[in-house]
């Protein structure tokens, strides 16, 4: 799914999600980079985005369109991310956007049962 783009275009806009720069960021998917795209991992921009709890990123993300309930080759899904990161603000967002949270091998609910993350079950079950 790298319609073409270059191993270093993908690197590079995965590296802007992952610290938060928005502005570059919507710049690459302007001109035509898919807000879909994955890496060698299977991650897509909002898994990193997730994973590195860039919130804004996550909100620009969903607002193009992406593949909320995408998985990547460990399983893991963006709603996981933010239960594993502890970011109940995120987890919310995901889950308000209407993000699956048992998407996945690894899913959000296994993820909290398995490391007796109780807060984040609690929002999950409030879903």
């Amino acid at each position: 799914m790298t319609d073409g783009l270059s191993n270093e275009v993908i690197a590079g806009t995965f590296d802007l999600a992952r610290q938060g720069r928005l502005g570059p960021l919507g710049e690459m998917l302007d001109a035509g980079v898919p807000v879909d795209v994955r890496n060698p991992r299977g991650d897509t921009l909002l898994i990193i985005a997730a994973y590195a709890e860039q919130t804004d990123v996550v909100a620009d993300l969903i607002a193009r369109g992406a593949d909320k309930d995408a998985v990547n080759a460990n399983g893991q899904t963006a709603v996981s991310c933010a239960v594993f990161r502890r970011n109940e603000p995120l987890l919310r967002m995901l889950l308000a956007a209407g993000a699956d949270q048992d998407a996945g091998a690894h899913t959000a609910r296994e993820v909290a049962d398995q490391f007796q993350l109780t807060e984040m079950r609690a929002v999950l079950d409030s879903y």
